[in-house]
């Protein structure tokens, strides 16, 4: 799957950090069941790469990605881990270098237009906007729609069930990011119900 398919698969993609590597593959089957297909693991923790293999090998319908990545080294080993996109903060030259050659596609942080110029001369077509909120949110994703039109967005940040679909309505957003999908309490109780109700929400959103 290229990135564009990737994200027009769910229009929320949970931005998942583990604790406890016992909750990735129930709260993988959850979101699944729940109508999320598209799961971004974060390296925000220790258990980040276990996670990630473990989805792969038990969640077959999950399309699971590695986030957070910061560092060129992470790209090869998200991908042995099974990862098939991964998400970055932001963009630099080695981030480039090393998603061209893990060969997996990359769904870039950027901010400011000149950022999304960059990244688009990059190669990226597809891009996250981070932080949303502080980056302007709606009315950036707007203002930008104009000058430049070849480009969809992930807006992640400030993304909640409240505002959601008011971001999926912008014509230049293909999808949005947020945590809201796994909540931590409800994690730390193995309440799977809830992450799948909550699921359920978030994939009605595009209908």
């Amino acid at each position: 799957m290229n990135m564009l398919d990737i994200m027009h698969a769910s229009p929320v993609i949970p931005v998942i950090a583990i604790d406890r590597i016992e909750q990735a593959v129930p709260l993988a089957r959850a979101l699944v069941e729940g109508g999320i297909r598209v799961l971004e693991v974060t390296l925000r923790t220790e258990h980040g790469l276990a996670a990630i293999r473990a989805i792969a090998a038990q969640v077959p319908d999950a399309i699971v990605g590695v986030g957070t990545l910061t560092q060129p080294e992470e790209f090869k080993a998200a991908r042995e881990a099974g990862a098939v996109f991964g998400v970055s903060p932001g963009l630099t030259p080695a981030l480039i270098a090393a998603a061209v050659s893990s060969g997996l596609p990359l769904l870039p942080g950027v901010m400011t237009p000149s950022e999304v110029l960059a990244a688009r001369e990059a190669g990226f077509r597809q891009l996250k906007l981070f932080p949303a909120a502080q980056a302007g949110g709606v009315g950036m994703l707007n203002a930008i729609a104009g000058p430049i039109q070849d480009v969809m967005f992930c807006p992640t940040g400030g993304v909640s069930q409240e505002n959601a679909a008011q971001f999926l309505a912008c014509k230049n957003v293909a999808c949005v990011g947020g945590s809201w999908l796994t909540p931590k309490e409800a994690l730390a109780a193995g309440d799977w119900d809830r992450i799948r109700a909550l699921a359920r929400a978030a994939s009605a959103l595009r209908e």
